[in-house]
């Protein structure tokens, strides 16, 4: 049996096994998927616990908070997305070595292409946080056209190195991209994206309501209760809110076409995963 999971602290709120056992039925796959609490001191105890799981072959892995920054430590190979973010969300065991991806803004671009019907060409684009999460979807944003995309951060220094990272990569697109200080951000954006952990903690939300234009589209990373303050403080203050099952849903259909070469009917299981979630 192939055996892939998704690794995580916490990660009994991941719908990521559900997802892909829907992908795998609708694509004709065979395969187990399953959930693993990783240790925070322990992930490459954890990766290698995986790999030598008796009761299959380890394909692969999904990997979500806090542990995208050590898994591209322990990637031998990455492809240019997560060698750009540093980070990495996908892991999958080959014959010539450990190979590390970021299906993570690919899967934040194309639910706001293709399921929230927004266009990101020529818009202004707010990002929130510099960490594992954030790190992945700069490029993607940027590549889909994106005017000005501001990173804000609490540590200014990890914005100022994400932005660095991706200056090429703006300049090719004539964009503009900045980082900003998390509580003196400046400007109002179309697109406001929440990809710090501050939801998952039940924080409030980390930026003031003068950065939202009228009609904005305000995601957060997270989904269902976590990401319901940041839902909430969105519609009340006129923007149009989004949580973050649809890039979830999307990244998973990248990584799982990454690991099977079929691309799952992703907009069929989005629907049917929040018909789950309403009952």
């Amino acid at each position: 049996m192939d055996l892939y999971c998704v690794m995580g602290n916490p990660i009994e709120h991941s719908r990521s096994p559900w997802i892909h056992a829907r992908f795998a039925e609708l694509t004709g796959q065979t395969l187990d998927y399953g959930r693993r609490l990783v240790p925070l001191d322990g992930f490459a105890a954890a990766v290698a616990a995986f790999r030598a799981d008796p009761a299959g072959t380890a394909r692969g892995c999904n990997i979500t908070v806090p542990f995208k920054f050590d898994a591209a430590a322990a990637a031998q190979h990455v492809s240019e997305r997560a060698a750009l973010a540093q980070a990495v969300n996908l892991l999958a065991f080959r014959e010539d070595g450990v190979h590390g991806d970021n299906t993570d803004g690919i899967g934040l671009v194309n639910d706001i292409l293709l399921n929230a019907g927004v266009t990101l060409q020529g818009r202004d684009v707010l990002l929130i946080g510099a960490g594992g999460a954030a790190a992945g979807v700069l490029g993607p944003l940027l590549d889909a056209g994106a005017r000005r995309v501001v990173v804000a951060n609490r540590t200014l220094a990890k914005a100022v190195s994400l932005v660095q990272r991706h200056a090429a990569l703006a300049l090719r697109h004539h964009a503009e991209i900045e980082a900003q200080q998390l509580d003196t951000v400046n400007g109002t954006f179309d697109v406001v994206v929440n990809g710090t952990a501050s939801s998952l903690a039940g924080g409030a939300v980390p930026v003031a309501a003068s950065v939202l234009k009228p009609g904005a589209l305000a995601i957060d990373m997270m989904y269902g209760p976590a990401a319901a303050g940041f839902m909430t403080w969105a519609k009340e203050h006129g923007a149009v809110p989004r949580d973050g099952l649809g890039m979830l849903l999307e990244q998973a259909a990248e990584a799982f076409e990454i690991w099977r070469g079929v691309r799952p009917p992703s907009a069929q299981v989005l629907a049917e995963l929040r018909a789950l979630i309403a009952r």
